[in-house]
């Protein structure tokens, strides 16, 4: 059985299609979408050009060859389910919570119905086929064929509703995983030999585990999880090697306490020292308007805190540029909030309309060549501090995560050039150059 997976969208759809693919590489190999027998699109919705692109994903998908089922998940699916089912009669939507069950069922029947193969196809099916571990109960996304950086899914959904986003609607409440079910999986990955692993969710700050399956009936928190994460793994390594180490994917500034910052402060890189921290606007206004939480002084303040308490921490962060009635002067302070923040890396979205939002209903719109113009000028600018973070590094000593293209991504979530031999997936320490990857 041949299957192909396409992902588009965060991190977190990142890390389920990459489950779907582990638990699909059990049952058969990943191709081409010309040449599979089913074809998997993890779709997004979060603006209305990912919306578009999503679309035009699953339409490419039943046009590369007349045979295939294509199964829609995602957030655009859960949304619109009508409009993909409309396309084609070998659509199926499936919703996130019945996938892993669903893609088994449609696999194992798919594997069963095919022809027996003669001897030199099953020759090179077994040889294409990706190995793939198991800690008991689940599959593992770890070596050859995936990414050396595993995601780990702790949290989904979202409570708050800022006014340009729907994913709230799309993914629904917010909801945690047990800790005792986290640890486990991270615990199984560490074990199995990976060397770092990024803890993803849709508002992961919001994590909350009530205790039900522990003693204590605690409620468990995003930086007690990390306690616990670094106690249970700490031992799960061969000789002479460090540990596995932890990365938060994204965090709201809401949702960074003292505690947390105490664990990134003492936890020794184990727990690395960078944030992506969303500001979405430097304009106190715009962040009224967007409902986010906090205004740029607090955010400031936010940043003082991190780089007071946490030596050497690197802070990277989003901003949507031509949200609706964000004028010159706003985006201005925005420019001028990004660099008294010395972001590492600033990730920069012309605001897109997403129909169903209050963003998308205003008539104040900001027009397609001044959202451009600002977002190119934003982008020269966090080509300017990125440069200027990694020239406070460079001659510093960072564990580096060894990656593919002779390429390794260091703590700070800097790329430098790999040492010569160090093993894909290795973690070693690096003495950072004076140019990163980015400019060899």
């Amino acid at each position: 059985m041949n299957f192909a997976v396409v992902n588009l969208g965060c991190k977190v759809n990142r890390v389920e299609s990459d489950d779907a693919a582990a638990l699909l590489a059990a049952r058969g190999r990943e191709t081409r979408e010309e040449d599979a027998d089913l074809v998997v699109v993890n779709t997004c919705t979060v603006t209305g050009e990912a919306e578009k692109k999503t679309r035009k994903a699953v339409r490419r998908a039943l046009r590369a060859n007349d045979r295939a089922l294509v199964v829609v998940t995602g957030c655009a699916a859960a949304l619109d389910p009508s409009f993909f089912e409309g396309l084609d009669d070998r659509v199926e939507v499936v919703g996130k919570a019945a996938l892993r069950e669903r893609i088994a069922e449609v696999a194992d029947a798919l594997s069963s119905s095919q022809a027996t193969l003669g001897e030199g196809d099953a020759v090179a099916a077994e040889e294409a086929s990706v190995p793939v571990a198991h800690d008991g109960a689940s599959l593992l996304r770890v070596g050859t064929g995936f990414r050396t950086r595993v995601g780990v899914k702790v949290q989904d959904g979202c409570d708050n509703a800022c006014s340009f986003c729907i994913v709230h609607v799309a993914r629904g409440r917010a909801a945690s995983r047990p800790a005792d079910e986290v640890v486990r999986e991270c615990a199984a990955y560490a074990a199995a030999g990976a060397k770092e692993i990024v803890l993803t969710g849709i508002n992961l700050g919001s994590y909350r585990d009530v205790g039900a399956s522990r003693c204590d009936a605690r409620e468990t928190r995003l930086p007690d999880l990390l306690e616990m994460l670094l106690d249970e793994t700490a031992d799960l390594r061969a000789p002479n090697e460090p540990p596995v180490r932890f990365r938060i994917s994204s965090i709201e500034p809401r949702d960074v306490g003292g505690d947390l910052v105490e664990v990134l402060a003492r936890s020794e890189g184990r727990v690395c020292r960078h944030l992506h921290l969303p500001l979405q606007s430097g304009s106190s206004k715009v962040l009224r308007e967007m409902a986010r939480p906090y205004d740029a002084a607090a955010y400031l303040a936010l940043v003082h805190e991190l780089r007071e308490r946490v030596s050497g921490i690197a802070l990277s962060t989003d901003v949507i540029v031509g949200f609706p009635g964000e004028t010159d002067g706003d985006f201005q302070e925005t420019l001028s909030l990004s660099r008294a923040c010395g972001f590492s890396k600033i990730h920069v979205f012309p605001y897109s309309r997403r129909a169903g939002t209050p963003a998308a209903a205003r008539e104040d719109q900001v027009g397609a060549a001044a959202k451009a113009a600002r977002a190119a000028r934003l982008r020269a600018l966090s080509d300017e501090l990125r440069r200027a973070d990694y020239a406070r590094r460079a001659g510093s000593v960072e564990l580096a995560l060894v990656e593919e293209d002779g390429l390794a991504t260091v703590e700070s979530h800097h790329r430098v050039a790999a040492p010569p031999g160090a093993a894909l997936g290795s973690l070693v320490p690096i003495r950072l150059p004076e140019c990163p990857a980015e400019e060899l």
